[in-house]
């Protein structure tokens, strides 16, 4: 396998329309492909507006099995491409049962796995534990034609265990589909901590396991006028000791493409051996909630 493979990040607005959302995911896997990336990844759910702001019992109708419409449609487009293609969908697995999945398509079309959101937030305008049932796949690793790729989705990026496991299965990049932003009445007092914080966390990720990171968000007010949720943006890639490669914008659609090398893997790693140095015979207790006294 080559020392490189390319990433294509695509930060996008999602429009009320699905299909209209498609359309523009399609023909920015397009244009990712042809400025040379090989791996191309995009936002989470980014086939509607983020819908967990309300609870309401009509958008389960958003929902879609895997396979499905969209995977057969990103799976043409991945094999006439060659590219690998992370996709975010809400998946209806069977009646009342709802994911938030992630679908990795390989350069052949073919689907390569998927991945299952593990952590289901419950915070305002984040009601997701209302549409989501918590994934029951395990964090995974799926080997494409262009390189090992690891997948969480959004929340997932705040735990260091969910990273730790996708990396120790040998992972070169972990992928994070995000949908976050703030709240308009908070940005001005906390939004530079916010997205400061957001983007410190998954650095660390890229420190601690030597892999590279990318985080790919949407972006644009979406919700009421008055409230709702203004996407951060600042999509990013960070390489195996955390040094941020590319970042977007937070107010405007972007497309990052990235090359990411695997010496700088094996580099890092041999200079900084922390997966040498783990004490896994200390670590059972991580298991635990919390430990007692």
């Amino acid at each position: 396998m080559a020392d490189q493979f390319t990433l294509g990040l695509l930060q996008m607005r999602c429009a009320t329309d699905p299909a209209t959302n498609l359309e523009r995911a399609e023909a920015g896997i397009r244009q990712a492909a042809l400025g040379g990336a090989n791996i191309v990844c995009l936002p989470e759910l980014f086939t509607s507006p983020y819908f967990c702001q309300r609870v309401d019992p009509r958008l389960f109708d958003l929902a879609e099995s895997i396979p499905g419409p969209t995977t057969q449609r990103f799976s043409k487009l991945a094999n006439d491409l060659g590219v690998v293609i992370v996709a975010s969908l809400f998946e209806r697995r069977a009646p009342g049962l709802y994911h938030n999945t992630v679908a990795v398509l390989d350069a052949d079309g073919s689907l390569a796995g998927t991945y299952r959101k593990m952590h289901i937030p419950d915070d305002p305008l984040y009601y997701e534990k209302y549409y989501f049932t918590p994934g029951d796949l395990g964090f995974r690793c799926f080997a494409t034609r262009h390189g090992r790729i690891g997948t969480l989705i959004c929340w997932d990026q705040w735990f260091p265990e969910a990273a730790r496991l996708t990396a120790l299965q040998g992972a070169e990049v972990i992928v994070y589909p995000t949908a976050i932003g703030w709240h308009p009445s908070e940005k001005a007092e906390h939004g530079q901590a916010q997205y400061e914080a957001w983007q410190t966390i998954q650095r660390g990720h890229a420190i601690a396991n030597g892999v590279y990171v990318a985080a790919i968000n949407r972006v644009g007010h979406e919700g009421e006028s008055s409230g709702g949720l203004e996407f951060w943006g600042g999509s990013f890639v960070a390489d195996p000791f955390g040094v941020i490669l590319r970042q977007a914008p937070h107010q405007a659609e972007d497309l990052l493409v990235v090359s990411c090398h695997r010496r700088r893997i094996e580099d890092v790693r041999r200079n900084w051996p922390f997966l040498r140095d783990r004490r896994i015979d200390a670590f059972a207790d991580l298991t635990r909630r919390a430990i007692d006294g």
